[in-house]
């Protein structure tokens, strides 16, 4: 498959790049900034800058042309206020859904956050963040034309993966490796019959590949 994954260098989707090329997929990841491509294709992905802030939904389809999947990973990050929790998390994440609608590419999966709800209240800046996700969210779902799955992986943390996890519509708060969420949304590509789904995950007791058939009731 061709999968271009949105906010390339994050630690994700870097993690998440390794596993579909070693698979043998073309991958692009789309930076900001034209210094991390090294990065990029060491992991074994094409690099793509663009800035999903400032770009228009005709350069990003332009991007995603000829793609079986897109990946949503972009984040503000650690350190952003709340303006960009709103362009980058919520704002990036529309912009890419709408220019894949437009590129005629259905699937769509996105890395959103457990707890993510357009009513989320509170004035800290991980309540913006929660809410921009929220936001987003919603407006994924909203559209017929993608074949979206979103993610919502508790605590992330560097830990090695162990392969294990639990994977359901709310699995309760919890850990998880970044590892296990690159591995995930890796089988999430290849199971199509998770579209339509909006799944929490945490580490658990059930292989990848287990995890994901059973939400997409296989």
């Amino acid at each position: 498959m061709r999968i271009v994954i949105a906010g390339g260098h994050g630690q994700i989707a870097l993690r998440l790049e390794r596993l579909l090329a070693a698979r043998g997929d073309e991958v692009v990841g789309i930076i900001r900034n034209a210094e991390q491509g090294d990065d990029l294709r060491a992991a074994g992905a094409e690099p793509a800058v663009c800035d999903l802030e400032s770009a228009r939904v005709e350069e990003v389809a332009a991007l995603l042309e000829g793609a079986d999947a897109v990946v949503f990973a972009a984040g503000a990050g650690p350190g952003s206020g709340a303006a960009r929790k709103d362009t980058v998390d919520r704002g990036a994440a529309v912009l890419v859904a709408d220019a894949a609608e437009r590129a005629g590419v259905r699937r769509y999966v996105v890395v959103s956050s457990m707890g993510a709800d357009p009513h989320h209240e509170g004035d800290e800046i991980f309540d913006a963040y929660q809410r921009a996700k929220g936001e987003a969210d919603a407006y994924v779902r909203g559209r017929e034309a993608l074949d979206w799955t979103i993610l919502r992986p508790g605590m992330l943390t560097d830990d090695a993966g162990t392969g294990l996890v639990r994977l359901e519509a709310s699995t309760g708060r919890g850990p998880v490796p970044r590892d296990d969420v690159a591995a995930v949304l890796a089988e999430l590509l290849d199971s199509p019959a998770t579209a339509g789904l909006t799944l929490e995950l945490i580490s658990g007791s059930a292989p990848v590949s287990v995890a994901v058939k059973s939400v997409a009731g296989n």
